[in-house]
């Protein structure tokens, strides 16, 4: 569990990448700087750690790209104590990116060997969601609804309608849509029954499994 200075080093040429590729928010330049990415992986792949790409970390899951991480991060534009729903807390890493920008967390993994390990895990190097869940993430958490954000981080076929309805207005869903390849997809509220959508882009996800518990 050790973070040295050459982990640090490996983090900073990581954020440049980052800033490369488009990344503008500062608070997520600065999360991505500061965690210490090598420890939500197997020790034997250290080298990976800091590169910008996904990496299988069990389950059939990976640990999402950093840039992915840092893009779905920024469209949140999440504020200090901001409510925060997250699907697919997998090994944690996003999870401890919203935390650390101020978010207060809910977290729901749906694979039960993840769930185990990564509860364990996030308080041991001290990000502390405010409740990890183990269930199906297309229902989302109505009983703590309603929330300023909620982060997808696999690939939906479609947009559980669940998730739309637990946004506050004015809240933002961000959610990659489709089957083999997904456009990232930002839903933001602007009242009961109206959504503002917007596209960026392709990117690749593991699928999002529903009633599979």
């Amino acid at each position: 569990m050790k973070d040295t200075f050459k982990h640090q080093g490996m983090r900073q040429k990581l954020v440049e990448v980052l800033i490369g590729k488009g990344i503008k928010a500062e608070d997520v330049i600065k999360a991505i700087g500061k965690i210490p990415r090598h420890l939500f992986m197997d020790s034997g792949f250290l080298d990976h750690a800091y590169q910008d790409k996904a990496f299988p970390i069990g389950a059939d899951q990976t640990i999402s790209q950093p840039y992915t991480v840092a893009f779905q991060s920024e469209l949140l534009q999440i504020k200090a104590g901001d409510k925060v729903l997250e699907i697919g807390t997998g090994s944690g890493y996003q999870c401890a990116v919203l935390i650390e920008l101020g978010a207060k967390v809910y977290s729901i993994e749906r694979q039960q060997e993840l769930f185990k390990k990564t509860s364990k895990f996030l308080p041991k190097i001290g990000y502390r969601a405010k409740k990890l869940i183990f269930g199906d993430g297309y229902k989302g958490l109505p009983e703590e609804a309603p929330f300023d954000s909620i982060i997808v981080t696999a690939g939906a076929p479609f947009v559980p309608n669940p998730l739309l309805s637990q946004l506050k207005v004015g809240g933002r869903l961000v959610i990659p849509v489709g089957d083999d390849v997904q456009t990232m997809t930002l839903f933001i509220r602007k009242g009961p029954k109206e959504f503002e959508k917007q596209e960026f882009g392709k990117f690749r996800f593991v699928p999002l499994l529903e009633d599979k518990n």
